[in-house]
């Protein structure tokens, strides 16, 4: 079965940096899209970021842009998002997702993704 497997989170001070790592196994990782998706409390959940299944595009949220980079490592079958200058309003629980298909084109609409983890909380402090 599909499992989607977040590690990473913590509890930072603004300015600092984290690496978040989803771990994926039970489907060939290596041919989907992955996304980043973050909810603070209270709020909707919103994109954050998105590469593509060979790791050669993605996409990213303006509000994340220049301060945070995924990528992949499909022998390892792991996404990352690398979080630099952390503010106080990245705090969340982030969450990775994969596409619902196959090689699919790189989308910041969580309804295009069919599996997700079960989070990991990221709190930044001011």
């Amino acid at each position: 079965q599909v499992q989607l497997v977040e590690s990473g989170g913590g509890l930072v001070q603004a300015g600092n940096s984290l690496r978040l790592s989803c771990a994926a196994s039970g489907f060939t990782f290596s041919s989907y899209t992955m996304g980043w998706f973050r909810q603070a409390p209270g709020k909707a959940r919103e994109f954050v970021a998105t590469i593509s299944w060979s790791g050669g595009n993605s996409v990213y949220a303006d509000s994340v842009k220049g301060r945070f980079t995924i990528s992949r490592d499909n022998a390892k079958n792991t996404v990352y998002l690398h979080m630099n200058s952390l503010k106080p309003e990245d705090t969340a629980v982030y969450y990775c997702a994969r596409s619902k298909r196959s090689y699919s084109i790189m989308s910041r609409v969580a309804y295009d993704y069919d599996y997700w983890g079960q989070g990991t909380q990221v709190t930044v402090s001011s």
